[in-house]
């Protein structure tokens, strides 16, 4: 059965070209490349060469070298990893800003601390309460502890008038 099935092949045969021909199309192109460099450095006598290198840019691929392309969500790496940071050498490390969270959660501790000092000193309202309460329980347990004392010498005064 011919290639392509009942209808017949379509389409070009394969072509291979010679391993001369190949050789010869490299050399004309390398001849050409330098022949563009010899020229560029000529225009560029001017400019030194540690210029040149600190001009380095990576290589564009595909269009990029053609069209200049701007693609706001492809950012740059700018941002520094915590490894790279250099602290400096007396060991202080520079003052960072605090997360919104993280200030909070100091502000609530110090509030804290501060509740708690003016609550043993008895100045806060709930202190006062709790003194109060604290002053009312006492004195019913006196009264508790001295009914019971009354009770306990009754019996005593009680059993004693009996024998």
């Amino acid at each position: 059965m011919p290639r392509g099935g009942k209808k017949g092949h379509k389409g070009r045969g394969k072509q291979f070209s010679n391993p001369e021909e190949i050789d010869r199309q490299m050399r004309a192109q390398r001849e050409r490349e330098a022949r563009e460099g010899d020229e560029e450095e000529k225009e560029s006598g001017s400019e030194s060469e540690e210029e040149t290198s600190s001009d380095e840019e990576p290589k564009k691929r595909g269009m990029e070298g053609v069209i200049e392309i701007e693609n706001p969500n492809r950012v740059s790496q700018k941002s520094k990893k915590v490894t790279e940071l250099d602290v400096s050498a007396d060991g202080k490390e520079p003052p960072r800003e605090l997360s919104r969270r993280e200030r909070e959660e100091i502000e609530k501790q110090q509030a804290k601390e501060r509740y708690m000092k003016l609550h043993l000193e008895g100045k806060t309202e709930q202190a006062r309460a709790d003194l109060a309460r604290l002053a009312i329980i006492k004195k019913q347990r006196e009264e508790a502890a001295k009914k019971r004392e009354d009770q306990r010498k009754a019996r005593e005064e009680a059993t004693k008038s009996k024998r």
